[in-house]
C-alpha cells in the first residue's frame, strides 16, 4: 500500500525516508524556541517555528536532516526556522555526515518577518553551499503539498541532488506571482494544467532541473534517497560554467511566450501534449532525449 509523501506531516516524511527509530531531534517542540516577531504581530507560533531538524541513519550511513512543516505558514522561512537550517549544515561542516538532507515543503520566505526572513534563506544558502564545497553531499527532496518556491527554490537548486515527485512543484516565483507582475494574459494562475506543466515534477525533470523523478509514495522517496547518496556532482568552477552555458542554450532555444508543450517539442519530444498524463516510468524514458536536445 502506497503512503502519500505529499500528505504526509513534516515528522511523517522523516520517518518515511529515515531507517526506522534512528531519527534524533535537535531543538524539538519540547524546547520551545519560537519566533521572536510573530507573538509582536499577534500571529500565532509553533514551538519548532515549522521545521523539524536533527540526524539519523538511511540505510545505516549517518545523515543529517530537515523537514520543512508547510502545514505552519506554509513552510516560511522566517529567522529561527532559517537558523535551525543553517545550523545543521554547519555542524556538518564539523562532524561530516554521508550527507545533508531537506526534505523541502515551503512558499519560501516567511512575509511576516521580512528582512528577517530574507537573510534566513540567503543564509541557507550560503551553508548549503559550503557543505557541499567541504564534500558533504547534499540533496533537497520535493514532494510536499505546498512545493518548493521563492529562496528556498534557489536553495533547492545549490544541491547535489534534487528529488522530486511528479506532482510536486519547484520555482522561484509562485503562480499568483508571475501573474500579479506579468499580467493574466501571459500567465493564468486559476489554469492548474499550466502551473504543472511550468512548474511540476515532469518538467523539471525533463527540462534538467530534477534529478530523480519519483512517484507521489513514501518508499519511492526513501529509495530515491538512498539512490541520491551517491550522485555527487561536480562543485568546480568548469562545472558550473558548463551548467550557465547549458542554461544559455536553452535560453536562446525558447521564444517569448513559448509554454512547456513548446519547450518538450523543441527537445524532440514529438507527442508533448500526452506527457502530462503520463507514469513516471514513462516520463524517465524520455530524459536522455530531451536532456541532449537542451544540452544540459
Amino acid at each position: 500500500m502506497k503512503l502519500s509523501f505529499a500528505e504526509s506531516s513534516a515528522r511523517e516524511r522523516l520517518a518515511h525516508v529515515l531507517d526506522a527509530g534512528s531519527f534524533d531531534e535537535w531543538l524539538p517542540p519540547s524546547a520551545r524556541v519560537t519566533s521572536p516577531h510573530l507573538a509582536q504581530l499577534g500571529v500565532p507560533s509553533a514551538f519548532d517555528d515549522g521545521v523539524a531538524v536533527g540526524c539519523g541513519r538511511l540505510e545505516g550511513q549517518p545523515v543529517f536532516i530537515a523537514a520543512q512543516e508547510g502545514r505552519f505558514m506554509g513552510g516560511g522561512v522566517g529567522e529561527v526556522h532559517g537558523a535551525k537550517l543553517v545550523g545543521m549544515s554547519r555542524r556538518a561542516l564539523r562532524d561530516r555526515p554521508a550527507a545533508v538532507l531537506l526534505l523541502a515543503d515551503t512558499g519560501g520566505v516567511r512575509l511576516h518577518e521580512a528582512n528577517a526572513g530574507l537573510i534566513g534563506v540567503s543564509e541557507v544558502m550560503r551553508a548549503l553551499l559550503d557543505a557541499r564545497a567541504a564534500g558533504v553531499q547534499t540533496v533537497v527532496l520535493i514532494g510536499g503539498a505546498y512545493g518548493c518556491f521563492g529562496g528556498m527554490g534557489i536553495v533547492a537548486r545549490c544541491a547535489d541532488c534534487v528529488v522530486m515527485s511528479d506532482v510536486a512543484r519547484l520555482s522561484i516565483s509562485g503562480p499568483e506571482v508571475i501573474e500579479e507582475s506579468a499580467g493574466v494574459e501571459e500567465f493564468d494562475a486559476r489554469d492548474r494544467a499550466l502551473v504543472w506543466r511550468t512548474t511540476g515534477g515532469k518538467h523539471r525533470y525533463l527540462s534538467g532541473d530534477c534529478d530523480l523523478l519519483v512517484e507521489d509514495d513514501a518508499l519511492a522517496f526513501r529509495r530515491a534517497a538512498i539512490a541520491a547518496l551517491s550522485m555527487h556532482r561536480p562543485f568546480t568552477l568548469d562545472a558550473l560554467a558548463a551548467e550557465h552555458a547549458g542554461l544559455e542554450r536553452r535560453y536562446a532555444s525558447s521564444a517569448p511566450g513559448d509554454d512547456a508543450l513548446d519547450l518538450w517539442r523543441k527537445s524532440g519530444i514529438e507527442r508533448a501534449a500526452e506527457v502530462p498524463d503520463l507514469e513516471v516510468d514513462a516520463v524517465r524514458a524520455l530524459r536522455a532525449p530531451a536532456a541532449a536536445a537542451l544540452a544540459l
